[in-house]
């Protein structure tokens, strides 16, 4: 069962976490328009890899029912959501999920993310998640974090493996995506891989 107690006094504020070319924080009210802006003009690039959008998805209301959720499982330590924007010139490109937080004896995550189509395939990813490692491994003192992709998603299996990740098999029907069951790949990354390619 997870208590307070488990969670480092330094994770009951959110944090920035800096990259090279980057910054991670945590999506406030102020981001709606930027974030709907750049999700609508992403949404054909988008729609073969995610969940089917809801019919309000890009609203103000819709996006307010996001920071909710987002803020109860930060604040109950079960999840940590970043906006990504690119450092020069401030720019929202993207966002990353750090969901089903386990304690006890799994002290696991699942991550996943997104990047709007003008930015893809600029290293941004990469450099995103790699920023977000030392907070996962060293603040939120996990052991493993998991990802999953589309076996056709070449782009996600490639920014996964340039982090770090190994490939580890397959789950069938994993995830529903764009309103179908799909098989996915599955990628881990182990607090000890991330010592031994970080150098912390």
């Amino acid at each position: 069962m997870f208590r307070f107690s488990d969670v480092p006094l330094a994770l009951m504020s959110t944090p920035r976490l800096q990259g090279e070319r980057v910054f991670l924080r945590a999506p406030a009210a102020d981001d709606w328009r930027e974030w709907a802006e750049l999700r609508a003009a992403s949404r054909a690039y988008l729609t073969p890899w995610e969940p089917t959008w809801g019919e309000d998805a890009l609203t103000r209301d819709a996006y307010r029912r996001r920071l909710r959720h987002y803020m109860q499982e930060w604040r109950a330590g079960e999840g940590y959501t970043f906006f990504i924007f690119r450092s020069n010139p401030r720019q929202l490109v993207g966002g990353i999920s750090v969901s089903n937080v386990r304690r006890g004896v799994a002290q696991s995550a699942n991550v996943g993310y997104w990047m709007g189509e003008a930015h893809a395939g600029q290293g941004l990813m990469t450099e995103a998640l790699r920023a977000m490692l030392p907070f996962i491994f060293d603040e939120v003192r996990l052991n493993r974090l998991e990802a999953a992709c589309l076996p056709t998603n070449d782009a996600s299996r490639t920014v996964l493996r340039k982090v770090g990740f190994r490939e580890e098999g397959i789950a069938r029907h994993y995830l529903k995506i764009n309103g179908k069951w799909h098989d996915h790949l599955l990628f881990g990354l182990l607090v000890g891989d991330y010592r031994t390619l970080y150098g912390r």
